[in-house]
């Protein structure tokens, strides 16, 4: 395939994962919720909805990678290994979109929570065009690859940088993301804020998890925009963290908010446990100093706008890394 034909291949993905009709998506759906509980079949929707707007629009691939001149025409020989991560439904995908449209073959780790889904993919593509079968590998171990993608923790990224440290490679550690609001907000703006925290349940590292506020800040209209996941507490998943978490803040008599399903406290740090949002307080005129080692998105008046984190376009990479340059960049080890 040359760069043509992949982009159109993926161009005909973009159109399944949308056609709400599609039996082998629905079946692939309701099958990964059974494996994976957090995967709701509406967050899968929202993944799949993202993933086919937002990056599989000829338009967009097209304007894509045109601004990028060394991109390969025709296949290389090069593998890239990718360790994918399964917070969120399909949250590999932009990795393995990237490598094969590079022209490389993908070696891929799949997460053991987002197999099903996964696996729909690679067979779409491939019954897409069977040209795809040739640029895409699926192992459990990934050896003797030219680079390598990993997203994991911390822990992992520790042992992705030991095992790939000597290879070209990218590897994400644990981040998630901020809102800096002034109180002015409107109520359609907390609304979305309150998507940009909650879909997925928050587990994904453009969640956000913290937020900071001006000194006296009502944190009633905030408080109402997150009722609308209260439903949440209906997943046994959840309430068992929902519960546990106010039990923690109970017995250690810290002061809380409670939507009547998300809980809200005062805490230094970025991330949060699930069911929760940490608050901090800052001084009008004085913007918070943040560490943007653990910062993937911010979210405010001044930065990325409200309801936009979980609608990321092609070129806005996993921890600012352009990985379409890297892939483009790379030749094969001797």
């Amino acid at each position: 395939m040359n760069l043509q034909a992949r982009i159109k291949g993926f161009v005909t993905l973009g159109q399944q994962l949308s056609d709400p009709n599609n039996s082998l998506l629905l079946t692939a759906k309701d099958e990964a919720y059974r494996q994976n509980a957090w995967f709701l079949p509406e967050f899968i929707d929202q993944a799949n909805q993202q993933i086919s707007e937002q990056f599989l629009k000829e338009e967009a691939l097209v304007e894509w990678t045109s601004t990028y001149p060394s991109i390969a025409d025709q296949p290389t020989e090069i593998k890239v290994g990718i360790v994918m991560a399964g917070n969120i439904p399909l949250v590999g995908f932009h990795d393995l979109l990237s490598t094969l449209i590079a022209g490389h073959t993908a070696v891929v780790k799949r997460s053991s929570k987002d197999q099903v889904l996964m696996d729909f993919i690679i067979a779409s593509l491939i019954a897409i065009n069977p040209a795809f079968a040739a640029q895409i590998m699926v192992q459990e171990q990934l050896k003797n690859c030219d680079a390598y993608i990993a997203t994991g923790g911390n822990n992992a990224g520790n042992y992705f940088d030991y095992y790939f440290g000597k290879f070209p490679h990218i590897i994400r550690k644990n981040k998630t993301s901020i809102a800096i609001l002034d109180g002015t907000e409107t109520e359609a703006e907390l609304a979305s804020l309150a998507d940009d925290c909650m879909l997925y349940y928050g587990l994904g590292c453009r969640n956000v998890t913290q937020i900071w506020v001006p000194e006296g800040y009502d944190f009633i209209p905030f408080l109402s925009a997150l009722k609308k996941y209260n439903y949440l507490l209906d997943q046994h998943k959840y309430k068992h963290n929902y519960d546990y978490q106010l039990a923690l803040l109970m017995m250690s008599k810290q002061m809380y908010m409670d939507s009547g399903g998300v809980l809200m406290s005062e805490n230094p740090s970025p991330f949060a446990a699930i069911s929760q949002i940490h608050y901090q307080y800052y001084k009008t005129g004085h913007l918070p100093q943040l560490n943007l080692e653990e910062i993937q998105c911010v979210v405010g008046k001044n930065a990325l706008s409200f309801g936009s984190l979980q609608q990321p376009k092609l070129a806005q990479y996993a921890d600012g890394v352009d990985s379409l340059d890297f892939l483009t960049g790379l030749t094969r080890n001797a």
